[in-house]
């Protein structure tokens, strides 16, 4: 059973820069703390941004279970090693429904939201190809990321795509190794499309869409508004699901700016 499978919460690899009110920044699925680095320097002047990288990516601990509520748990776990006790959150993708469950169950901790494209609803079985192509990924005969990214063509026509994936794609030896823990995070796919607790935040928030995303849509106006009640939608022009890559100028100003409002 499932439950069987849940461990305590875990300790996150993070890195701070900065000073001043902390904010954390959390990155999608399949990514990892370098995301949102360019974001990081933009903020590190006036704050003490920490990035981290969720469980099962990067260099945070490998467990054999994963879903929103326990992702959240490891946010505040790693909160409290570092010793903040309240912070504004910024999270892109799935580190946007984290950020979101940790807002909704854990309010006083969070002082500010921002949720970069995506919204506080269960979304379809869009990775599927994506995960079956990397766990078809033979890396023992594996020669070299040429290799891997010719294979990846099917499950990933787009490149940006391959190559945000294959970033998790490491030397181990004379081998590859995924730096992701990808038997566990295909496994609990399902959890991760789960919709965060739907408690309402009270604080203020700031939704992020990408004019050509359909991650948040019109339709969800109304729900976003129900359990983010002091919150606006601002929408970058020309720019798809990886916003703060294709549009960091614009994408880092509003979250700027924002920010500076508390």
């Amino acid at each position: 059973m499932r439950s069987e499978l849940k461990s305590a919460a875990a300790t996150l690899y993070s890195e701070s820069r900065g000073e001043g009110s902390a904010v954390v920044l959390l990155h999608g699925l399949f990514g990892s703390a370098s995301n949102l680095l360019t974001l990081s320097r933009s903020l590190e002047s006036h704050y003490r941004v920490i990035r981290m990288d969720l469980r099962n990516h990067g260099k945070s601990p490998h467990r054999d279970y994963m879903d929103i509520p326990t992702m959240a748990l490891d946010v505040a776990r790693t909160l409290d090693t570092l010793g903040i006790e309240r912070a504004a959150l910024l999270g892109h993708s799935l580190g946007g429904k984290v950020a979101m469950q940790l807002a909704a169950t854990q309010p006083e901790r969070v002082s500010r939201l921002v949720v970069a494209d995506i919204a506080p609803v269960s979304y379809g079985r869009g990775h599927d190809a994506i995960i079956e192509g990397l766990l078809e990924l033979d890396l023992r005969s594996l020669r070299n990321r040429e290799q891997a990214d010719a294979l990846l063509q099917k499950a990933a026509p787009e490149l940006p795509v391959r190559q945000f994936l294959l970033k998790n794609l490491v030397r181990e030896g004379d081998g590859w190794a995924w730096r992701m823990n990808l038997p566990v995070i295909a496994d609990c796919y399902d959890l991760l499309r789960d919709a965060p607790a739907q408690s309402p935040y009270r604080g203020p928030t700031l939704f992020i869409r990408g004019e050509l995303s359909r991650y948040i849509v019109d339709d969800n106006r109304v729900g976003i508004m129900r359990q983010f009640p002091d919150s606006r939608l601002e929408t970058i022009a020309g720019a798809g699901h990886w916003l703060h890559a294709e549009r960091p100028r614009e994408f880092n100003a509003l979250v700027g700016d924002f920010l500076a409002e508390g």
